[in-house]
């Protein structure tokens, strides 16, 4: 996205201030959607967004006006970083907790982020191969090419809409009525109270079904915090702010952003520049793999530090080569093994809160990432304006090193799934969890 900004001549400050606003639209979107998500439908709210990819798309691919753009991008779908934050990610993930056990959790969440960072890698490898090719046509000036990709963009959209009509109702959160449970302790009462009249005389039998029968409450809606208990959010309060840091750290040096860096301080073809983000891609989806294991074998906390550790080292040390081979080693490093520590980090969340919470807790964390990443791209603009793009990557790193440290000294030694043990009855499609939980606890931390 930065390059194409840049194709359009737009400056540093403008393209931080862009990337800034998507992901502020994506707050406001990713706050709306958690609200609403259970209630109207998860795939109903999937569906839509495929709609709005499309939509955003038709925009990019026609005008090159910097305003219809951004409105496009706040309002629309479309990813500023190149990055996980998207409004749709806390449902997806809600979605695949609540499909599968904690023993199977960490393994699929650890394949949805592979196959998105395959989809990331054929998708950068393509357009960049395109974008070099259409612009050496005759007649193709390169923001033509890049116009081309958004048509592309909008045939995903449309394969999306498809997909999410074929999701089954398993996706969704079983619905009950909120006076079904109130009814039914009434109408057990009063069946009581009938036979013990009838033990008496018929005159107190009719007074007792001749009485009003008593309408449940309706229970006021809750708020988005309302619905998470006080001890999830002590857990997640902690959570939280160390997730604001990391993520204020990505936003500065977001993928796109460091794409447009190297751009810029190499001055790469765009097939070049293609060829090193989709084998990124490919080494982050390899790496996510191993995720699910190291989790069972170590622990969701420490594969989480462990793994993240020297990809924010890699960030750090990121401006310091002055050849493409050892800064390209560097980015791989850091894109490699990025990505294993997102499929532990929801698995952990969906293992410390209950289930009819996840949701909720899920959004809350995408929102607060989301917020705390809007700020990251207009500093980096702002420096990359003054000849200071570099800080941002020092910076970036410093901070991610933080909240990996201060991951590790704050949950270590937590329990997990304590709520799904005493859940676990409730939920007959689960009757083996409670081998399959103790076969988890037995597993999750070094001997």
């Amino acid at each position: 996205m930065a390059l194409f900004f840049s194709s359009l001549n737009f400056s540093d400050l403008r393209i931080g201030l862009f990337m800034t606003l998507t992901l502020l639209g994506d707050l406001l979107l990713s706050l709306f959607l958690t609200l609403v998500a259970d209630r109207v439908g998860r795939r109903r709210v999937l569906f839509a967004g495929a709609f709005l990819m499309i939509l955003s798309g038709a925009v990019f691919a026609v005008f090159e006006n910097f305003w219809i753009l951004l409105v496009a991008a706040v309002f629309g779908v479309i990813s500023a970083t190149g990055g996980d934050f998207g409004p749709f990610r806390a449902i997806e993930e809600s979605t695949l907790s609540h499909l599968t056990t904690p023993k199977t959790r960490s393994d699929v969440l650890s394949w949805y982020v592979t196959t998105s960072s395959l989809g990331s890698a054929a998708g950068t490898e393509f357009s960049g191969r395109a974008v070099d090719f259409l612009q050496k046509l005759d007649g193709w000036a390169i923001t033509d090419a890049y116009h081309a990709i958004f048509w592309l963009y909008i045939v995903m959209g449309v394969v999306t809409m498809i997909f999410t009509l074929l999701m089954s109702e398993k996706c969704e959160v079983a619905q009950t009525s909120p006076g079904t449970e109130a009814s039914e302790m009434l109408l057990d009462e009063r069946q009581q109270r009938a036979e013990a009249a009838d033990e008496d005389n018929d005159e107190d039998r009719q007074d007792l079904r001749s009485a009003p029968f008593l309408k449940p409450e309706t229970p006021q809606k809750k708020s988005l915090f309302a619905q998470i208990l006080s001890d999830t959010r002590l857990i997640m309060y902690k959570l939280w702010f160390l997730l604001i840091v990391d993520s204020l750290a990505d936003g500065m040096v977001s993928y796109s952003l460091t794409n447009y860096y190297i751009d810029r301080k190499f001055n790469l073809s765009k097939s070049t520049l293609g060829d090193i983000i989709s084998a990124s891609y490919v080494l982050a989806s390899c790496s996510t793999v191993f995720a699910g294991p190291l989790a069972r074998r170590l622990g969701l906390i420490n594969t989480m530090v462990f793994t993240h550790l020297p990809s924010s080292v890699a960030v750090l040390l990121f401006p310091i080569p002055q050849g493409v081979p050892l800064t390209v080693t560097l980015f791989f490093v850091r894109v490699g093994l990025n990505n294993m520590d997102q499929a532990p980090r929801s698995a952990f969340i969906a293992a410390v809160v209950r289930p009819e919470e996840r949701t909720a807790v899920m959004g809350i964390t995408s929102m607060l990432r989301t917020l705390a990443a809007t700020l990251g791209p207009s500093v980096t603009g702002i420096l990359a304006d003054n000849d200071k793009f570099w800080i941002a990557f020092v910076a970036a790193g410093a901070l991610r090193i933080c909240y990996d440290l201060g991951l590790f000294a704050m949950f270590v030694n937590i329990k997990l799934y304590t709520h799904e043990l005493k859940d676990q009855v409730a939920d007959p499609r689960r009757s083996n969890d409670e081998e399959e939980l103790a076969e988890v606890e037995s597993t999750k931390r070094p001997t």
